[in-house]
């Protein structure tokens, strides 16, 4: 007996870090976006008929959705409740409280009771007479201290010594689940939100919210489970091959972390002992890079222009230019004429590291109150040996954090401002 199961995860349908508003709908339009992405994986769960569809966490960006894209959620989700479609949706670590009295983001579908909509908040084994589907689904919400321990377990413990509690808690009610619960006949798959051993990061590293805690290979390649639907690592990957050990990805990128990486979900036919999978792309907004280093003032901007992108190249896209030269030819960049370039694009942010200025040196006489937040930030990270490329992301997300507490709302990596306490 086989099932077709559509498995996706990290939807974050409400992150919005680049563009506009769209004036018709008041949604930015990277929801929009989201959305989109959202709408083909439902349309392909409908079009396919398929026996189960199982989300692996994240909905939103964190655990305080505005109302808005809540309904642009559930407009989505009563879909394919109307459609008749087993729906289990996992709980990640976007969608939980810290504390366990918290309702999470997506309690009212069982609140509600919404038809053929199946929340999984806890560890369970759901079987066939609650899915409607011939299938069982061991689920591993996202894992927090207070829902697996009392405070008297923690008392004088470190951080890796309470980790080791949880996992070997969860290790042991898998092994009671596996050993007296699960039907031998039907196919079993485990669904979990978290980092798995082995797996590679994308940005997700700096969107999580706290620290992650990485579960063991061997405690989700157990042979009984005929495939695993991961969720919480944006990257889509391959873990284990036997048996199948999924990270569908998220839904969409999410910043320049991700550019390169291609963005869908899965589609898997499970049955006992065997199961086929193949990763469906999805039409998503391209993203596009480039790094520019320049050295000499004869034909600066000619040189600048001919290493541009095609204006073909760009339509549509989220662009970042990074241009690295010597401070001193600052007053040779013409921004209009690379915008005028950038013109067809969706959005575009151009990123200077101007070289061998004296703050760069950081000489023993330099006072660091003339150090604007960026240039600050920069050394640090590189103290910490932060490669150029986490740098640059980090310097972006600064941005963003930085605007909120500027007075004019524009500073920016382009645009420091010396002497801006952080």
């Amino acid at each position: 007996m086989s099932v077709r199961i559509l498995h996706f995860a990290d939807a974050h349908i409400d992150i919005a870090n680049y563009g506009r508003h769209d004036p018709e709908t008041g949604l930015p339009y990277r929801v929009e976006d989201f959305l989109k992405s959202l709408d083909q994986i439902v349309d392909t769960a409908i079009e396919e008929r398929v026996d189960l569809v199982i989300f692996a966490g994240d909905a939103y960006k964190d655990r305080n959705p505005q109302p808005t894209f809540q309904r642009a959620w559930g407009e989505r989700m009563m879909r394919l409740s109307r459609a008749g479609l087993p729906t289990l949706l996992l709980i990640g670590n976007h969608d939980v409280g810290p504390a366990e009295y918290r309702a999470h983001t997506l309690q009212e579908y069982s609140t509600l009771a919404v038809p053929h909509i199946f929340v999984a908040d806890t560890i369970k084994l759901w079987g066939p007479e609650e899915l409607g589907a011939p299938v069982q689904v061991l689920t591993l919400p996202w894992v927090t201290r207070s829902r697996f321990l009392a405070r008297n377990d923690t008392a004088g413990k470190t951080s890796e010594e309470i980790n080791q509690i949880i996992l070997d808690r969860i290790g042991k009610s898998f092994a009671e689940t596996l050993a007296t619960k699960i039907d031998p006949k039907l196919p079993l798959i485990l669904t979990a939100h978290a980092s798995i051993g082995g797996a590679t990061y994308g940005s997700e590293r700096l969107v999580m919210l706290g620290r992650d805690m990485v579960i063991g290979k061997v405690l989700v390649t157990d042979p009984h489970f005929d495939y695993v639907a991961l969720g919480h690592i944006h990257k889509h990957q391959m873990v284990n091959e036997r048996p199948p050990v999924v990270y569908s990805g998220s839904i969409e990128r999410i910043d320049f972390g991700e550019w390169r990486e291609k963005k869908g979900f899965v589609l898997a036919d499970v049955s006992r002992g065997h199961t086929e999978w193949r990763f469906i792309e999805l039409d998503t907004r391209p993203f596009h890079d480039r790094l520019i280093r320049l050295e000499e003032a004869d034909g600066f901007m000619e040189k600048l222009v001919s290493l541009l992108p095609e204006s073909h190249e760009v339509v549509g896209a989220i662009c970042r230019l990074r241009l690295e030269y010597p401070h001193e030819l600052d007053a040779l960049l013409d921004e209009k004429i690379i915008r005028d370039r950038y013109a067809d694009a969706f959005d575009l942010r151009i990123i200077k590291n101007r070289t061998g200025t004296q703050q760069a040196k950081l000489g023993a006489l330099l006072a660091m109150e003339s150090l604007g937040p960026y240039e600050l930030l920069q050394h640090y990270w590189r103290s910490r040996n932060q490669t150029d490329a986490e740098i640059e992301e980090l310097l972006t997300l600064a941005g963003d954090v930085l605007a909120i507490h500027s007075p004019t709302g524009k500073i920016s990596p382009e645009n420091p401002v010396a002497g801006t306490s952080l």
